[in-house]
């Protein structure tokens, strides 16, 4: 994963209406209704085996390993709400819009006569859906995080950097390295 996918998924996690499970058992059974009862599915998520499951849902096992105690707070954040996370993000596609905050290193190509150092800036910028919804939709391809870096480049060209087509037409954008990366819907 990276910036861009992490920030993605912590605004996620923030659109809760409840807490998730804290408890493994209550976690295990979530993880079960997810995958539809399936404990294959649930020990391939959490990379462990399928007796594992079974004997943390039997009560056998109450305490899991470190590596285990994360994977499935991952994986619970992932599953927990699904309908509250896809109203908020159909919503941020069609009609709000996302606000990114980030402290990264943009590149430029930019006409003769003018500087294409890259320069590090804080930007927060508002994006609205028609920048938002490309974003999203590859997110949820699965898009690697060069992809995810291209369109978020292309938004903030368009909005932030030529306000909309009103300065800099020829400035094309790239962002080269992130220091900080976070996404509010």
């Amino acid at each position: 994963m990276g910036d861009i996918d992490d920030a993605l998924e912590r605004a996620d996690t923030e659109l809760f209406t409840r807490q998730p499970p804290k408890t493994p058992l209550a976690q295990f059974r979530l993880l079960m209704r997810a995958e539809k009862g399936s404990t294959k599915a649930v020990a391939q998520r959490l990379g462990v085996s399928r007796r594992t499951v079974e004997r943390y849902l039997a009560g056998q096992r109450k305490r899991p390993r470190r590596a285990l105690r994360e994977a499935l707070d991952r994986e619970v954040r992932k599953a927990w709400q699904p309908r509250v996370r896809a109203r908020r993000r159909r919503q941020a596609a069609t009609t709000t819009g996302l606000t990114i905050e980030t402290r990264a290193r943009f590149g430029y190509t930019a006409p003769i006569g003018t500087t294409d150092d890259p320069r590090l800036r804080r930007l927060t910028v508002h994006l609205p859906p028609e920048h938002a919804r490309p974003l999203l939709q590859a997110h949820d391809q699965g898009a690697s995080d060069h992809r995810l870096r291209g369109i978020v480049a292309r938004g903030l060209q368009e909005v932030y950097f030529q306000d909309h087509g009103t300065r800099a037409q020829d400035l094309q954008v790239d962002i080269t390295d992130i220091d900080y990366f976070d996404v509010s819907f």
